[in-house]
């Protein structure tokens, strides 16, 4: 199939990516490299440096079968600062890759946030996010679009960002404790996050795909979650204690079973697991 992918060149976009490209299939990624890296790019895969907020029509790159939509501006601290970007890359966008998939009927697969959970009003990030994917039902409803929702629960794994405002707590620990950096830890560490490794998110993404399973809201996320504190443990650090960060959620727990039920999915992997088999901790 011929795949368009929006924010190709991040995160979950190159992991997402290989595995594609693994299956022969043909992929055009789309990303303004705001976090996304040159160092990403997979041979095979061509890749597009354009900013989705100014695209109405993406035929001009190719016919495609299917549209993965992760491009975003994550983070729930930056945007505080910058909610405007936020709106519209997260919502205005999200409106405009409706309207095209919904017109040539290619159907669309979205990244959502486990934050949608904390409430749309926690802060701007999940507030964008959360009218993105009221902007999917609302063409599924009236405009026929094909579409599934997937909300992703505290990803991490390979080409997870180490450096920047976007790096998640994992990302950033690692190259923290890579360069002698203290890792920090906001409010009591209790906090508690459902870790989910990329590879099971990617799994769960292709098998929507294949599946064609659309008209969906699937929760990614491990179903097992473990305090700040527990991680830092894990790690064997002795962090910094900082005041707490405004707007975050305090558990994330994913107990869905959707994606078990349509696709047969079941993460895999573990976190404890991750970070006893790092390289530099071998």
């Amino acid at each position: 199939m011929n795949i368009l992918i929006t924010g190709g060149a991040g995160f979950i976009g190159t992991n997402l990516i290989k595995k594609l490209l693994e299956n022969k299939h043909e992929i055009t990624s789309i990303d303004n490299y705001s976090t996304g890296l040159t160092s990403n790019h997979q041979h095979g895969a061509k890749y597009v440096n354009y900013d989705i907020r100014h695209i109405d029509d993406y035929s001009v790159w190719g016919k495609f079968d299917v549209v993965f939509h992760l491009a975003a501006i994550a983070r729930i601290q930056p945007s505080f600062n910058y909610p405007e970007d936020y709106f519209t890359t997260n919502t205005n966008a999200t409106l405009k890759i409706s309207k095209y998939c919904s017109k040539y009927n290619i159907p669309l697969i979205y990244a959502g946030s486990s934050s949608h959970h904390s409430g749309k009003f926690k802060n701007p990030y999940t507030f964008s996010k959360d009218i993105g994917e009221e902007i999917i039902k609302l063409f599924q409803y009236h405009y026929g679009l094909k579409s599934s929702i997937a909300r992703f629960y505290n990803v991490y794994g390979p080409h997870q960002l180490l450096k920047g405002d976007y790096t998640t707590l994992i990302g950033r620990w690692i190259n923290n404790i890579i360069n002698n950096i203290p890792c920090e830890i906001y409010g009591d560490g209790e906090q508690r996050r459902d870790f989910t490794h990329v590879d099971d998110i990617i799994n769960a993404l292709i098998l929507i795909m294949e599946k064609q399973a659309y008209g969906y809201e699937f929760e990614l996320g491990k179903g097992k979650n473990y305090s700040v504190n527990e991680i830092a443990k894990m790690f064997d650090i002795k962090p910094i204690y900082m005041e707490a960060k405004t707007g975050e959620a305090k558990i994330t727990l994913n107990q869905d079973n959707t994606a078990n039920q349509i696709l047969g999915w079941k993460p895999k992997k573990d976190i404890s697991d991750y970070i006893k088999n790092l390289e530099w901790k071998r």
